[in-house]
């Protein structure tokens, strides 16, 4: 990661996917996430893993009927996935993590113990560990509204240009957003971050 970042975003994510590269930034592992996630699927010990080509579940994880998975894709363990849940465009999900009925993940990686309640919408996004997010809550991944869709993110006086036009946000370790909030492409929240209710979180009002 970039020194400015606070090297305690995400505690323990690298010791659940190791296969990140530490020394690149979270956008990056992002970029390349698809591609990693194939190639970690055929790597892993069918005993404990079902792999179905590039999609693979651990096979303590629960996925409710309706749900849809594709790939590439990694569930941990003791994941639940409830009905209707969609995921795609790679995703990565830690053990424990639940992802909600009517959730959509796009290209996420998802620390241990997150939780997304339901009807959420999460898009090129780095969760960490026990973040939790309330019903409606949604991680917005593209400036719909703006004629330049340049993302930029920003930490301790230093920004970023982001090398894409389709960011969401990093959340640090046990953050909490609230029901129907939203986060806006480009958004950092630190470890303990606590999001309201219906709260409107834009890091980036300069576009």
């Amino acid at each position: 990661m970039p020194s400015a970042l606070p090297a305690e975003l995400f505690a323990d994510l690298l010791t659940h996917f190791p296969w990140l590269d530490s020394a690149q930034p979270p956008w990056h592992w992002l970029g390349r996430l698809p591609d990693s996630l194939a190639r970690q699927c055929a790597l892993l010990d069918p005993a404990h893993w079902a792999v179905d080509g590039d999609i693979a579940i651990h096979r303590s994880a629960t996925i409710e009927a309706g749900a849809v998975l594709k790939g590439p894709l990694l569930i941990g363990p003791h994941c639940r996935v409830a009905a209707h849940a969609y995921l795609r465009g790679g995703v990565a999900l830690a053990n424990d993590v639940t992802v909600g009925p009517g959730s959509e993940l796009k290209t996420c990686i998802v620390g241990p113990y997150s939780r997304l309640a339901h009807f959420n919408f999460v898009g090129d996004s780095v969760l960490g560990a026990d973040v939790n997010m309330e019903a409606g809550a949604v991680i917005a991944n593209h400036w719909n509204e703006r004629r330049d869709k340049t993302i930029t993110l920003r930490c301790r006086q230093q920004a970023w240009t982001l090398p894409t036009q389709k960011f969401g946000a990093l959340v640090g370790d046990h953050s909490r957003i609230g029901a129907n909030a939203v986060l806006s492409p480009g958004t950092l929240l630190p470890p303990h971050a606590v999001v309201a209710r219906l709260e409107l979180v834009e890091q980036d009002p300069q576009g």
